[in-house]
């Protein structure tokens, strides 16, 4: 097992040269909808994961109902090699819209691919988007302006977490989901100083907790304690989230120089990640998505000390990888632990106050 420590922040903030932001809309009167009647208020939002200068980028599509924008382009064989944002949003299939904003705003600032004169370029933006229409009013859903001012206010020194941007209508199961965030430095090893993070939003069908002893399937950053047995029993009553169109998407980033080959290999492994936290995951109508940056920010890959029997640039990829798989899970365990409740949809402190003793 690799040694690794938390970053300084413990986000994806950790990674150099991304930055995070969000936009939410967040009434006091929201209520969850049903097949018959509708929500009200709103909750929803966006988040955008902020790359301007551009980074390497995969993604890895598990669930069997995605909502998606631009990930063709993100196969190893085809021919663009960067993107300059990834956004993740409410609102299904409406919220791909958000995209068109972090579009607009980077060509604003001459984020893109390069196309010839000043000013000309093309920013590459692929968008995935959760299932939350339900919460609130169905008509309130993220539109091109939650995408532009989500990158607006993108930063480099702060990531929130919890109910916030594309949280804030997310469900997990029965309790309140969010997003989530996690890092890791590695610290021994051919990989040692290389930095892996995810970002995610958790909104699954599935469960999240074990019923048997209420503690996260998922290990979060900071350990809990093992709830008392009235909190487990008191939880055991509540309602099953009721509808199957869900999701779980996110971000896995890391500082190292790769290629568009190995960045889909670690959204690959980020969904073991997924899989340890949410049972079941990537269902069929899920649409569990996982994209991966490599900003090149740290030393190339092939000045690291190869291990023994690997060359220097697959004894990194195998090592982020691994670390991969730990950041998804403990942001999506983190992300459950920092929601707030939203439409009175209780949160896993409200369900088990104990763990935290």
């Amino acid at each position: 097992m690799l040694e690794t420590a938390p970053g300084p922040t413990n986000s994806i903030i950790d990674v150099t040269g991304l930055r995070v932001g969000h936009h939410t809309q967040l009434d006091d009167d929201v209520t969850v909808g049903t097949s018959q009647v509708a929500g009200t208020g709103r909750a929803c939002g966006t988040t955008v994961v902020l790359v301007p200068d551009g980074a390497v980028a995969g993604v890895d599509v598990r669930g069997g109902g995605p909502g998606t924008r631009e990930t063709d382009l993100l196969a190893p064989e085809n021919s663009v090699q960067h993107v300059h944002a990834i956004v993740l949003s409410g609102g299904s299939v409406y919220g791909l819209a958000a995209a068109d904003g972090v579009v607009r705003w980077l060509e604003e600032h001459g984020n893109g691919i390069a196309m010839g004169g000043p000013g000309m370029v093309v920013p590459i933006v692929p968008a995935a988007v959760i299932f939350d229409l339900p919460v609130g009013q169905w008509q309130a859903r993220p539109d091109s302006t939650f995408g532009y001012l989500a990158a607006a206010s993108a930063s480099s020194s702060s990531c929130p977490t919890g109910t916030v941007g594309a949280g804030t209508g997310a469900r997990a199961g029965s309790i309140k989901g969010g997003v989530g965030t996690a890092s890791a430095t590695i610290t021994a090893g051919a990989a040692a100083g290389v930095t892996v993070a995810a970002l995610m939003v958790a909104n699954p069908v599935g469960m999240v907790i074990n019923p048997r002893t209420g503690l996260l399937w998922g290990n979060p950053s900071d350990p809990l304690q093992p709830p008392n047995d009235q909190e487990v029993a008191a939880a055991a009553d509540l309602a099953a989230k009721g509808t199957v169109l869900n999701t779980t998407i996110g971000v896995v980033a890391t500082d190292a120089a790769l290629p568009k080959a190995a960045c889909r290999r670690i959204a690959v492994a980020g969904h073991d990640g997924l899989a340890r936290t949410v049972r079941p995951a990537h269902s069929p109508l899920d649409g569990d998505t996982i994209f991966a940056l490599a900003t090149g920010t740290r030393t190339p890959a092939e000045e690291i000390p190869a291990q023994p029997g690997f060359t220097a640039d697959l004894a990194v990829r195998t090592a982020v990888c691994e670390v991969a798989a730990d950041v998804v899970e403990q942001a999506i365990a983190n992300a459950l632990i920092d929601a707030t409740s939203v439409a009175a949809i209780p949160t896993y402190r409200d369900l088990y106050p104990s763990a935290f003793r």
